[in-house]
């Protein structure tokens, strides 16, 4: 894949058991800003309960992106991304501010 690597300097937390995919960010009850989860495996995504918007990265298995969604906010989803194994939860912002696009590399 043609793209950047991007480093995030954000706190990135692991959701790779059930109990921690299930809770997610769910409990929180204010916006996340210096942290991000990942969530793996993972190629969907709901804000049912949220109580504030976030960014969405999908990424490979490799850590290449495969879809943004900007700005998702409480109550929306996002139907099954075929490509994507993990999600990666970010604050409201970080993909335009990072100018994270298509086929970047995330490093964590």
């Amino acid at each position: 894949m043609d793209g950047k690597t991007i480093h995030l300097p954000l706190q990135i937390k692991h959701a790779n058991t059930y109990w921690k995919r299930l809770k997610g960010l769910l409990f929180y009850k204010y916006p996340i800003i210096e942290e991000g989860l990942l969530i793996t495996p993972c190629n969907s995504v709901h804000m049912f309960f949220m109580r504030f918007p976030i960014d969405v990265v999908f990424l490979d298995k490799e850590n290449h992106v495969v879809k943004t969604v900007p700005n998702l906010t409480p109550w929306r989803m996002v139907t099954p991304v075929k490509t994507a194994y993990s999600a990666l939860e970010l604050p409201v912002g970080t993909i335009p501010s990072n100018c994270i696009y298509e086929g970047d590399k995330v490093q964590f």
